[in-house]
């Protein structure tokens, strides 16, 4: 019996585990594509390999909401488009509409540090040199603030190196 158990929990761990990659594959397909510009970055090798740990630049007004006396643990942000997709961060979702240059952005907030998703890059042994040159994530952005990290962009955002997913 506990066998019969054992196996049920374990069918229902993999779909739940197999939604979760549908879901994120869903928005890395259609999501809005989005830029957020990197504060310096800290770039590691490691017994993970080479990787770098990514910082998003964050106003400085926005950065004192979150660190107020009660900050949230999560929501959204919102973002402000430009032509090239650069998002700026303009404000907490408050529930006001989104004008059409804006977009919601799923935030954590860990000891007032917010968090707004992927935060390593990891590329390929010796490429620590192409990677240097990064100054934006390119996320992709699904309708409900959802993200994934596709990859990294230069100042001129031009895409570095291939995407990590297609």
């Amino acid at each position: 019996m506990s066998r019969f158990i054992l196996i049920g929990w374990a069918a229902v761990l993999l779909l739940i585990l197999s939604w979760l990659v549908w879901q994120k594959e869903q928005t890395a397909a259609h999501g809005r594509v989005v830029l957020l510009e990197l504060a310096p970055r800290d770039p590691r090798s490691l017994m993970q390999g080479d990787y770098m740990v990514l910082t998003y630049r964050l106003p400085d007004a926005l950065q004192q909401q979150l660190t107020s006396a009660k900050p949230p643990q999560h929501g959204h942000v919102i973002l402000k488009l430009d032509a090239k997709n650069i998002g700026t961060l303009q404000r907490l979702d408050d529930g006001t509409p989104l004008a059409a240059d804006e977009i919601r952005l799923r935030f954590r907030n860990r000891q007032g540090r917010l968090r707004l998703g992927a935060e390593s890059f990891f590329f390929q042994e010796g490429d620590a040199g192409k990677y240097a040159a990064a100054r934006y994530g390119e996320l992709r952005v699904d309708a409900q603030g959802n993200s994934v990290l596709i990859g990294l962009r230069d100042a001129n955002q031009v895409q570095i190196g291939r995407p990590v997913i297609r």
